[in-house]
């Protein structure tokens, strides 16, 4: 599954938009200039460390400058009238669309293995459209999309470049969910009323939107905080991990997400476990713990426009995907994913049917159904039991 957390751009252009791949990131952890022997430098959270380790790993293309949108005063008005508990959820979740400037910190503050030696930090930026795609009430559907704009030495801003990103579905008091257990395998957990009473689960999906995990938390409005706080799930390695470490391979942690008057932030604290095969070692074997902060800032320039003119063109398309994965999947009680079936990724297949649809090829729906489930029928297979 590293292949699906691939950063692969959208097909077409708009206009003179050009969608392709963004200029590479720093993924591997380049070597830093060599500090004169002992010198140290200050890190949070760890206090003196070698100065190699000062510098993080992470995105290094320089971005074109922004504007910051001015803050605004919490409680937002429409969560002060809001008539119930239901309603300031979902003010609190519409909010969380906008154009932002996001920056992506991680960070291990505490080692858990006898051998635990200090890492260099992550840390890479984005400018990123969240935009409603659909609002059912009880379900909302906010997508991603990046539009960057890169600046070179000499000062020259290029771009935009466009990358159809995550989407993050919200489902109140959701009964059944398939959980991410290990090994790219998803299991149907059923939840029963009383749990999930007055809750949000929060669904993540890749770029083609495959599932990716989901968890269930409650949303908390306390004075100016508004708050949503998960409970502790198992995750998948996103790409920063799944190109440099061989060492664990979940995630198990809790994430919040809290509004701020400039934006909203979501917040991650997750021990690093190893597991064998379909087995979760018992008793658990963590390496560390990692906190992430990814900040969404809200900006009013550069202008993020490219993002609804690629979805003008691709929301029909990618309304019957999302519904052919969830009918797909909910046909399953456990299921894992191909990575590749003949030798492509499946971003490649709604990719390369995406182009027709730009060059001029009339859009059919039943066409792209039958396209679509079929192409997600290839990649989605029954998992394997696990080991007794």
């Amino acid at each position: 599954m590293a292949a699906l957390g691939v950063a692969l751009a959208a097909v077409f252009s708009v206009g003179s938009t050009s969608y392709a791949h963004p200029p590479s990131s720093d993924y591997a952890a380049k070597p830093a200039v060599s500090p004169p022997p002992g010198d140290t430098t200050y890190v949070f959270g760890w206090g003196d460390l070698p100065t190699d380790l000062a510098l993080p790993r992470g995105g290094s293309s320089m971005g074109a400058p922004v504007t910051l949108a001015p803050g605004v005063a919490l409680p937002l008005p429409a969560m002060v009238s809001a008539r119930d508990a239901f309603a300031r959820d979902r003010v609190a979740i519409l909010a969380l669309a906008g154009d932002y400037r996001v920056s992506f910190h991680e960070s291990e503050q505490v080692g858990l293995a006898a051998d635990y030696r200090p890492i260099r930090s992550y840390h890479s930026w984005a400018t990123e459209a969240v935009r409603l795609v659909e609002d059912a009430g009880k379900r909302i559907s906010l997508q991603h999309t990046l539009v960057m704009y890169f600046k070179n030495g000499a000062g020259a801003v290029s771009g935009p470049v466009l990358t159809k990103h995550w989407r993050q579905d919200w489902t109140y008091e959701k009964t059944e969910l398939h959980r991410w257990s290990g090994n790219d395998i998803w299991i149907r957990r059923q939840v029963p009323t009383n749990e999930a009473s007055g809750t949000w689960t929060h669904s993540v999906y890749n770029l083609e939107d495959s599932p990716r995990y989901e968890t269930i938390g409650r949303w908390e409005h306390r004075g100016n905080v508004s708050a949503w706080t998960s409970e502790r799930a198992w995750r998948p390695l996103p790409r920063r991990e799944h190109s440099v470490r061989q060492d664990y391979d979940v995630l198990e942690g809790t994430h919040q997400v809290t509004l701020t008057p400039t934006g909203w932030v979501e917040e991650r604290k997750m021990w690093k476990r190893a597991t064998d095969g379909l087995t979760a070692v018992e008793p658990p074997r963590y390496l560390a713990e990692e906190i992430g902060i990814d900040r969404y800032e809200r900006i009013t320039a550069p202008s993020l426009a490219a993002a609804d003119a690629y979805w003008k063109t691709a929301a029909p398309y990618w309304a019957i995907v999302r519904r052919v994965w969830a009918e797909e999947t909910a046909g399953h009680e456990r299921f894992t994913l191909r990575d590749e079936v003949d030798g492509k990724i499946s971003y490649t297949y709604h990719n390369d049917y995406l182009k027709k649809i730009a060059a001029g090829q009339p859009f059919d729906a039943i066409a792209v159904e039958t396209f679509v489930r079929t192409t997600i029928r290839n990649f989605i297979a029954p998992a394997p039991e696990p080991k007794r």
